[in-house]
């Protein structure tokens, strides 16, 4: 392979990537469109003007063939008048005439059926125009779907590398955590109150139970006073005076004992 088309492949190849990658399916279409209707003007002149031409042969022919009758007849007549000579020269221009007639009838037949071959690809082509008609734009508006597809998705990938969408995500985690802390403080601070009542709880029942021993130990200390023998009986032994006195404070030292063992 010699350098020389090497080189005209690779011009070739390369113009023919710049070419489809500038082409526009909208423009195209549109541009084959309007090519097919410049070829449906052409075709439909090309039948025009094949109609016209029948039609001159047609009459050409028909002109003819009315000669030919004419200088039939004109041939009858000279016989009749005994003018052989002039019948004969009626006769020939009668063969040319006919003649003339014949052969432009073969060739009307075949600008007949010309006609009638333009004709049908005169139809053959308009359909066809009015099927692309309807296939541009069913093929545009796929296309300007595909095209919006394309954007929407080339937006969402550079959205998700974005630094927009990466302060968005920061954002969004930070205040997850700070809703996480503001729960946090809430629990705790939920289980400071409990445990301050639960200490005050507490308190209180101590309280009122060191308030029910000492109400216990006055009520125990007053019938002790209230049995101390009248003025008439202080001659009695102070040892037998003291020894029921004691009696009682061990009793009540005793219930002491017990209880703050129960606590």
């Amino acid at each position: 392979m010699g350098l020389f088309d090497r080189v005209s492949r690779v011009v070739r190849s390369n113009l023919n990537a710049a070419v489809s990658s500038a082409e526009d399916p909208e423009k195209i279409l549109d541009q084959a469109i309007i090519d097919m209707q410049e070829d449906l003007v052409q075709m439909r002149q090309a039948v025009a003007k094949a109609i016209a031409s029948q039609k001159r042969v047609q009459q050409q022919a028909d002109k003819a063939q009315s000669a030919s009758t004419t200088w039939q007849q004109r041939a009858q007549l000279a016989l009749q008048k005994g003018e052989e000579d002039l019948a004969r020269e009626a006769l020939v221009r009668k063969k040319t005439y006919t003649e003339t007639a014949t052969s432009l009838k073969g060739q009307l037949e075949q600008q007949s059926a010309s006609v009638d071959t333009l004709k049908r690809q005169l139809i053959a082509l308009e359909s066809k125009i009015s099927e692309a008609k309807t296939k541009k734009d069913m093929l545009k508006a796929r296309a300007s779907a595909a095209k919006a597809n394309e954007q929407l998705q080339k937006s969402v990938g550079t959205l998700g590398t974005s630094s927009a969408m990466g302060a968005f995500e920061r954002m969004e985690e930070k205040v997850l955590q700070m809703e996480a802390s503001g729960q946090a403080a809430a629990e705790l601070a939920g289980a400071d109150l409990e445990s301050q009542f639960a200490s005050l709880e507490s308190g209180s029942d101590v309280d009122y139970e060191l308030e029910a021993m000492k109400a216990q130990m006055l009520g125990g200390a007053s019938p002790a006073q209230g049995s101390l023998p009248a003025a008439d009986e202080s001659a009695a032994s102070p040892q037998d005076a003291a020894a029921p006195k004691d009696a009682a404070v061990d009793a009540e030292l005793e219930a002491l004992k017990s209880e703050l063992d129960n606590l």
